[in-house]
Parts: C-alpha cells; structure tokens; sequence
C-alpha cells in the first residue's frame, strides 16, 4: 500500500513541478519578487498532496524567531521536503545548492529563474568563494540565504560534517544565523520513496545575533549552531 501510495504521490507532484517550474520561468518576466510568489506554490501543493495522499501533516513552530532583516539560515538537511517548504515559511531568500541540479531540464531553468547560488562542489575553495561573494550579495539585496551545513542529505539519527561555510557568510555580510532543526526524515526519508503518515515539524530556533557572530571565533560558532540544532532533532525525534 505504502509503494502505491507512494509512486501515486510522485507521479502526481512531478506534474506538479513541471507546471509550477514552467510557471516560475513565465513570472520571471515580471521580476525575481513575483517569480518567487508564484515559486510557493510548489511547496503548498506539495504539502497538500502529502496530507492527501500520504497522511503526512506539517506543523511550524518558533516563527517569532524569523528577523525582520536578511540573515542566513542554517538548516538540517534530511529530506527534499525542507526544499520544497521552507519558501512557504520564510521571507523571500536564496538557496546554496550543487551546479548539478541547474541541468534538470525545466527544473533547473525555474531554480535559475528564481537567483539561486549553485555551486561546483569539487572545489572547496572555489564553492567557498561562491558563497562569500554571491550570498553577500544577495543579503545586501535585501535576501536571506539558506544553507545546508552539513552540504548533503542525512538519515535520521545521523548528522554529517557541518561545514563552516555558514559562518564565513555570516562574518563577511555582518549578519545574524538562524538555526532550524526538523524531523522531515521520519516521513520523507532519504534512499527510498516510501512516505510514513505522521507529523513532520519544523522549528525555527533562536538566531545568533550578528554581534555574536563577529565576536565569536568560527569554531566555537560551528559547534554552537551543530548542537543547536542537532538536539532539536533529537528532540523531535529525528
């Protein structure tokens, strides 16, 4: 049952992505802001067919964390459902993501249209720059940037190396980190199609202010924002 469930849920939400790509592409036309408005609704479709289709429910917790100003979030990377929701919770920002995802045909033109940061991850140093100067810019524009510091995806009850990529941008655009810890990986696991009904929660943790971050030496930031938002995870069970 869960394997026809779950191949009904990707058939339909490829459909699904397809249009709403062709659609962000067609909004670009009227400017990156209207581009974006239109881009919500990938993540609102995609929720409602989890819930449909899936029994899978989506709560947000600590919104009141959200600044009113351009800052980098920080977000524990399990799931492709963080990337299809977190621009239905949070103010108009940017993605840092892998090059490679730019050559999805359609896709890739929508991800273009909407001013990602893709990045050549075979090069550190070069990946590292790309972030700096490009995520500084989009800050300076008035846009936060999303990073996965852990760069791929983990299961559940695992964590990979956080990368202080995060940090670097943080320090160069004076700004503030927001952690966010979820548990999207106990319903959308990563290496499967299968989807468990349940609840995936996503809380947005205090930021670290943008004094902290200018004050504070890189590692000990890198090991404050892990255990952030690692424990969150623990404690909701991821």
């Amino acid at each position: 049952m869960k394997y026809l469930q779950a191949w009904l849920f990707y058939g339909v939400f490829s459909i699904v992505t397809v249009v709403i790509a062709l659609l962000v592409i067609m909004a670009r036309i009227f400017g990156r802001d209207f581009a974006w408005q239109v881009g919500h609704l990938w993540g609102i479709t995609g929720n409602a067919l989890l819930f449909l289709i899936c029994g899978i429910r989506v709560k947000i917790e600590g919104k009141e964390h959200i600044p009113d100003v351009p800052c980098v979030y920080a977000v524990k990377h399990q799931s492709t459902w963080e990337t299809t929701t977190l621009p239905t919770v949070l103010p108009s920002f940017t993605w840092i993501l892998k090059k490679e995802l730019m050559y999805i045909p359609i896709f890739g033109w929508g991800l273009y249209a909407l001013g990602v940061i893709a990045i050549n991850r075979s090069s550190a140093r070069e990946a590292l720059k790309q972030v700096n100067e490009k995520g500084t810019a989009q800050i300076q524009a008035g846009r936060s940037v999303v990073i996965f510091p852990e760069g791929t995806r983990s299961a559940v009850g695992e964590k990979g190396k956080y990368q202080p990529g995060v940090i670097f941008l943080a320090k160069k655009a004076q700004t503030m980190i927001v952690p966010i810890a979820h548990n999207a990986g106990l319903c959308w696991p990563k290496g499967t199609i299968i989807k468990h009904a349940g609840t995936i929660t996503l809380r947005i943790l205090p930021p670290i202010s943008a004094q902290d971050v200018q004050s504070k030496k890189r590692n000990d930031l890198l090991a404050e924002i892990e255990e952030s938002i690692e424990s969150h995870c623990r404690d909701l069970g991821a």
